[in-house]
């Protein structure tokens, strides 16, 4: 008998855990650590998964803990922990803000809130399509200015190394994330918002 009350108060807890907001957000979090890891590492900026993950956090979560899901990716990269993409030159932590990556990266938490402001307003298929396209533009533009400023000082390679190279990318992307929320839409509840 105390065997069946201790598996019940355990999934209960496990329950209740997931649940929970900040599991979500701490969940997305690591899906994006775990999404800049598959990466191919190229010059200047390589290409990953990440930007479909922040897609993701923003549709399921919801604009604010979309974004709060991308502010503690960041606050865990800058402050060290190797959770950013692997890049040739090797820099980690606060220095890969600074770095012609910066951008990107600093835009994740605006493209996180815009998906997710755009989905709570309409959850049709077309409006979750063009808000994660506006979310990759957004991703795009700040890095590709970042790149520009900060790294390469020249608007046309910028946008050569930064903005081109990514845009078959990009779609593929968008339309892999809205497949994905689409088809968890269908069998989940709602993440808690």
């Amino acid at each position: 008998m105390k065997t069946s009350s201790r598996s019940l108060t355990l999934t209960q807890i496990i329950s209740s855990v997931k649940e929970s907001e900040l599991f979500w957000v701490v969940s997305f979090s690591i899906l994006t650590a775990i999404s800049a890891q598959i990466s191919i590492p190229i010059k200047p900026v390589p290409f990953t998964l990440q930007t479909m993950i922040v897609l993701l956090a923003g549709a399921f979560l919801g604009a604010k803990n979309g974004s709060y899901s991308q502010l503690i990716y960041i606050f865990l990269g800058a402050i060290g922990l190797p959770v950013f993409a692997q890049t040739a030159d090797g820099t980690m932590g606060l220095a890969r803000l600074i770095g012609p990556t910066g951008g990107y990266l600093l835009a994740f938490p605006i493209a996180a809130y815009l998906v997710g402001y755009l989905t709570e307003k309409n959850q049709k298929y077309f409006t979750v399509i063009i808000s994660m396209f506006i979310a990759e533009l957004v991703v795009i533009a700040f890095g590709t200015l970042y790149l520009y400023a900060a790294y390469l000082h020249n608007f046309v390679d910028a946008v050569k190394a930064g903005a081109a190279i990514f845009t078959v990318w990009m779609a593929v992307k968008v339309f892999a994330a809205a497949t994905i929320y689409f088809g968890v839409a269908k069998k989940q509840s709602k993440l808690p918002k």
